[in-house]
């Protein structure tokens, strides 16, 4: 039975026209994938069918019954039953995890106490089923990005939604996670209820969807079941074009070996950050990445050398050279760049527009007498607007109005701007797409080529082991081991991630038989 059906869905924004006569229909008990480049039309038409935007033009049908395009709002959203979790979550920083879940759960009533114990096991419930290990009295501005993800699963769970859209939900979720988030939705699938699942990691769609539609520019160009379509299909419909791989390594394996270091990183720890006596070094011209699960440390580590955190003890050199970094204004003097995770808040300024972000972290180098020189600022940002690639009608459109692999980009172009020394990127292809992700690759490789250190951030495995010269896992703070590319294998990343007493668990539940709850 068809739950939710849209068609000839037309919306354009400043110039763009981001859906042209789109139609979709979302079935009871199947998930369905909705998978396209970045700027295809994927998150339009999700806040359109939740009622975040408005279409200019098309039909909106929910449980058979004619909504007219005009009075669908989020509110009349979750009031037919549909949840939505976003790329980026929308949730009160300042409320605590069990306030949050209780704003999309309960009904209110004005003469109605709070039953704050009621509130409270009622949140536990909700992020055991997903397996969630989140104290409920948490504040959610405490949390980092995959623990908000996982607090937006838990919402549309516990608002037992009929329709569930997932725009990019294991973006920033380990491999672990990912396994409990999939056993979440089959059980929603057992239940009947509709899943809309968008999503870049085509491995992740062809696992769980019953159905994909692949849109391009704004169409759909394709639909049909899962069996229909081979990885090299979808990626192909996609483009409209064969896409490079994402998986070849280093352009020149070996040649850093011997390369100064731009980076090393002495006994560092931080009791507020959990981080223990961490040692490492990035030499010009490599890629050391930097696997472990959520909570392991990476991202506090990253923002720690970046002077976002503080450090109790230990050293940090760039380029041979100490460096006392309490502020992100000393990082830059000292050539340290970072791309943080969560772009939304910390990556781009979404109301400014893309010349005003890509020159924002060098404004002194475009300015004069007070004065920005809009030609040099203009040249800048064309400069990486076009070796980024970056989608967009014009660099002085708003950020926010790109997709969100655009605003990546964005994101990345601010911090080569200032020609760094060490580039730290922090998950830099979450919520991309795979021409996208291509790109990126190449454009690290680039870099590296031309003499850049870059740590690199990742929770996609094949991500680690193709782009990295060396691997170094985290667990609990502390540096878990090193493997070579040579060494660097999936089971043994994962096995120093989880630890050895998680390791032997995980081992022993794989001799589990099917179907055994783990």
């Amino acid at each position: 039975m068809t739950v939710l059906s849209a068609a000839g869905i037309h919306k354009a924004f400043a110039g763009v026209h981001a859906l042209k006569g789109v139609s979709f229909e979302l079935a009871a008990g199947e998930v369905h994938a909705l998978v396209g480049e970045n700027g295809a039309g994927k998150s339009t038409l999700i806040r359109i069918m939740t009622g975040a935007e408005r279409a200019d033009a098309g039909t909106l049908r929910i449980g058979g019954a004619l909504v007219p395009i005009g009075e669908m709002s989020p509110a009349a959203a979750r009031a037919r039953g549909i949840a939505a979790i976003y790329q980026q979550p929308a949730l009160f920083p300042d409320l605590t995890i069990a306030e949050n879940i209780a704003i999309a759960v309960e009904r209110p009533h004005p003469w109605r106490p709070i039953d704050w114990r009621g509130r409270r096991a009622q949140a536990t419930t909700c992020l055991d089923t997903i397996g969630a290990p989140l104290d409920p009295d948490r504040m959610v501005g405490s949390l980092s990005m995959p623990e908000q993800q996982l607090v937006e699963i838990a919402k549309a769970v516990g608002a037992r939604a009929r329709i569930v859209m997932m725009d990019e939900p294991t973006a920033s979720l380990s491999e672990r996670e990912v396994t409990r988030l999939f056993a979440v939705v089959s059980a929603l699938r057992e239940r009947g209820v509709a899943v809309l699942y968008i999503s870049h990691r085509l491995e992740e769609v062809l696992t769980i969807a019953d159905r994909i539609t692949v849109l391009r520019d704004g169409e759909t160009v394709a639909s049909g079941g899962r069996g229909e379509f081979t990885r090299d299909d979808l990626v192909r419909l996609m483009a409209g074009r064969e896409a490079a791989g994402v998986d070849d390594g280093p352009a020149e394996e070996g040649s850093h070996v011997e390369a100064p270091h731009a980076l090393e990183v002495r006994q560092l720890s931080s009791r507020a950050e959990g981080l223990r006596n961490i040692s490492l070094s990035v030499r010009r011209g490599e890629v050391v990445g930097l696997a472990g699960l959520v909570g392991s440390g990476r991202t506090e580590l990253a923002e720690t050398l970046f002077g976002l955190r503080r450090a109790d003890s230990g050293e940090v050199l760039i380029g041979g050279v100490p460096a006392s970094i309490e502020s992100p204004v000393d990082a830059m003097r000292y050539r340290l760049a970072y791309v943080p995770e969560d772009r939304r808040h910390h990556g781009i300024v979404a109301e400014m527009s893309v010349t005003a972000n890509t020159t924002m972290a060098v404004l002194p180098s475009v300015t004069r007498r007070g004065l920005i020189q809009r030609q040099r600022e203009r040249a800048i940002a064309e400069r990486y607007a076009t070796d980024l690639h970056v989608k967009t009608a014009s660099i002085d459109a708003p950020v926010g109005t790109l997709s969100g692999g655009n605003q990546q980009k964005v994101s990345l172009a601010r911090w080569l701007a200032t020609d760094p020394i060490v580039l730290i990127l922090d998950e830099p292809t979450q919520g991309v797409d795979v021409a996208a992700k291509s790109e990126l690759h190449a454009l690290i490789r680039q870099l590296v080529a031309h003499g850049l250190g870059v740590l690199m951030i990742s929770s996609e495995l094949p991500e680690i082991l193709s782009m990295s010269d060396r691997i170094l896992v985290l667990h609990r703070g502390a540096i878990a081991g090193e493997l070579t590319r040579e060494e660097a294998t999936a089971e043994r990343v994962l096995a120093l991630a989880l630890g050895p007493s998680d390791a032997a668990r995980s081992a022993s539940r794989r001799t589990d038989p099917p179907g055994t709850a783990s």
